[in-house]
């Protein structure tokens, strides 16, 4: 890791072929200031208000959380038994909601819900949503997570704040593949990450009413071919591209073609980015 990095915002990119690790990167800038290790196939990523980074380890059955500019752990998260795919950071308790996409042998994937990112967690499950993928808070503390029944390619649910169970809600427009999921300050956004579909690569905006889902605005990715868990900074989303190698900036929620193009710099080759996050120097 440079030495200036913890003075710098920082794009944490999670790359599942090429190195499985994750690549750190000066944000808005792009250039690669260091690459996290050691990792077997990490995902999803999530910060929390002081700036740490959580990265889901998936196929060792935990999440990893680094200090903004860390190169080493300063905590590791249990999940056992699961394959966790994405994280959330609850801006009202600090909580840490991880999605499990299944656990071991054929058991339904679940939510844990670690209070204050430690300890054991609070599991929860709905019985419509066999495979969970991607999650987000929003400013409230509820929680939105998409992925997909036993039969069928997407469902979403919302956990209520303080409540046990999911409620299923019914989004009025289709999806391929379960995307990333996030609150953008004013409405739920949802990624559609179905390669050549149609709708592929959109991340649409959603105003949610009890069981329903209106889609309120819609962003175009184009040029990309597999955007999977985006992260919106302010008129900004950016997209690691799975099978494109690489990771865009685009206008948000405006879209169309990218602002900015990130294909790993120098010597380092991105070869199947999945995860992103900013965290914020202090």
């Amino acid at each position: 890791m440079a030495l200036n990095a913890k003075k710098l915002d920082l794009l944490y990119i999670s790359d599942l072929n090429a190195s499985n690790g994750v690549y750190v990167y000066s944000y808005p800038k792009g250039e690669l200031v260091g690459t996290l290790t050691g990792f077997n196939e990490p995902q999803g990523e999530c910060v929390d208000k002081a700036g740490n980074v959580y990265i889901t380890n998936t196929n060792d059955s935990n999440i990893l959380e680094y200090a903004h500019g860390g190169s080493t752990p300063i905590n590791t998260v249990s999940d056992p038994g699961e394959y966790p795919v994405d994280c959330a950071i609850d801006p009202t308790t600090g909580d840490l909601a991880v999605t499990d996409k299944f656990g071991y042998g054929t058991s339904e994937g679940s939510v844990e819900v670690y209070k204050e990112a430690k300890g054991t967690p609070t599991r929860f499950e709905d019985p419509d949503v066999f495979f969970m993928y991607f999650c987000g808070y929003d400013d409230r503390g509820n929680l939105f997570i998409d992925g997909a029944p036993v039969s069928g390619n997407f469902a979403f649910a919302e956990l209520p704040k303080g409540k046990r169970l999911f409620t299923n809600i019914t989004l009025n427009q289709d999806f391929e593949f379960p995307g990333g999921v996030q609150w953008d300050g004013k409405h739920v956004a949802v990624g559609n990450q179905a390669g050549y579909y149609e709708n592929a690569n959109v991340i649409f905006q959603f105003s949610i009413h009890g069981t329903s889902g209106k889609a309120v605005g819609a962003t175009q990715l184009d040029s990309s071919c597999d955007v999977v868990q985006f992260w919106v900074a302010g008129n900004t989303v950016i997209g690691p591209d799975y099978c494109a190698n690489d990771v865009g900036y685009w206008k948000y929620p405006a879209g169309g073609d990218p602002t900015k193009v990130l294909d790993g710099n120098g010597d380092k080759s991105l070869g199947g980015p999945i995860g992103s996050a900013i965290s914020s120097a202090k």
